[in-house]
């Protein structure tokens, strides 16, 4: 099967997390496949579907006479559901891998809340200011992830920002595509101010495709007349479903995400909505009126000229938003570097000086 990323590429300690990383995820993904009701699907079979795609979605990019709906059809809806849940699957065991090393200390509060169709996490470090808190959206493509496998890094945020965290698990594609994550973005934000918290109070964030959320919710709020937060934290955020981007292509060399098969991630969150949309794609958007923003992204991703395309729009709006760089980072080392790679802690401080700053 062919692969774009070159491991070789990547720092040492970064390419080692990145290796034990795929490692992981192959050992769970054979646990997944060992449970009765999935063979039925042939996970190599739509491995090597993905991986034949994969290689044609980078011939697509770099021609601008094709269209990525070319490859709408790859896998079925039932595979695309399976593949997403064997990921999923994958992504909760090595969350609870990392937490016996990394183990979450007893006096931090964890609550399951539940908002009527939309479930979050509520987690309270203790000291921390219970009247502030952080709206957080985790990543995962729009196909994966959770607050749980999320967990040990919004902690860490809740500390670094002094102020609690309502981590959201919204709805996932396939079984729902767009606009479902951003509804439920809606919501959770509403259901605080139901609450009692007040706009000035609230911080919403988000790493990648939580960040999409993240960025198309203050469009969303501010459209809608919706009293906007404080500000909002945006991780390596992909804000550009189009075929404009130029980094998608010219990084795929040193992004772990080249080898994946995201192609079928877009397009199934997609689900045949026009990419332009500015809630699909913000970089697209009237940005004018939102509140500060801070962006943070690896110079070596994919998604790289998302951000800094997000920036200049966002600064010719008259947006207070700030642009943070890091060279040779995978995507969201934040997240995947915690507590290994001193950029991530670097990162994680620089979050809490911004959400620091705009309360003093």
């Amino acid at each position: 099967m062919p692969s774009f990323f070159d491991n070789s590429l990547m720092r040492e300690d970064v390419a080692k997390i990145l290796i034990r990383n795929n490692r992981a995820q192959m050992k769970a993904a054979a646990d997944f496949m060992s449970h009765k009701e999935n063979k039925k699907f042939d996970f190599m079979d739509i491995l090597s579907k993905i991986s034949d795609a994969n290689e044609d979605y980078y011939e697509i990019i770099s021609n601008s006479n094709r269209s990525l709906q070319e490859l709408a059809d790859v896998l079925t809806y039932e595979e695309k559901v399976f593949i997403a849940k064997l990921y999923r699957y994958a992504e909760e065991r090595m969350a609870e891998s990392k937490s016996k090393n990394y183990p979450i200390p007893k006096n931090v509060k964890i609550k399951e809340i539940n908002i009527d169709f939309v479930s979050a996490e509520l987690q309270i470090p203790p000291g921390v200011n219970e009247d502030r808190i952080l709206l957080y959206f985790h990543g995962g493509g729009q196909v994966l992830g959770s607050a749980k496998v999320h967990r040990l890094f919004t902690i860490e945020l809740a500390e670094a920002t002094n102020m609690k965290v309502l981590s959201v698990n919204y709805r996932l594609a396939p079984e729902h595509p767009f606009p479902t994550g951003l509804e439920d973005g809606l919501y959770s934000y509403e259901w605080l101010l139901k609450e009692g918290f007040q706009p000035k109070d609230i911080i919403i964030g988000g790493d990648s495709s939580g960040a999409n959320i993240t960025l198309a919710l203050l469009l969303k709020l501010r459209d809608k007349g919706i009293t906007l937060p404080t500000g909002a934290l945006a991780l390596s955020p992909p804000i550009d479903y189009t075929q404009e981007s130029k980094t998608k292509y010219a990084n795929k060399e040193t992004d772990f995400l080249s080898d994946v098969g995201v192609f079928w991630w877009d397009l199934t969150y997609l689900a045949g909505k026009d990419p332009y949309n500015p809630y699909i794609s913000p970089v697209h958007a009237d940005l004018k009126g939102l509140p500060p923003i801070l962006l943070q992204v690896s110079t070596a991703e994919m998604l790289y000229d998302h951000s800094t395309r997000f920036f200049k729009r966002a600064k010719a709006a008259g947006v207070d938003i700030t642009l943070q760089e890091w060279d040779g980072m995978m995507h969201v080392w934040q997240v995947y570097g915690l507590f290994e790679l001193p950029e991530s802690e670097e990162a994680i401080k620089k979050i809490g000086q911004f959400v620091q700053d705009l309360f003093s």
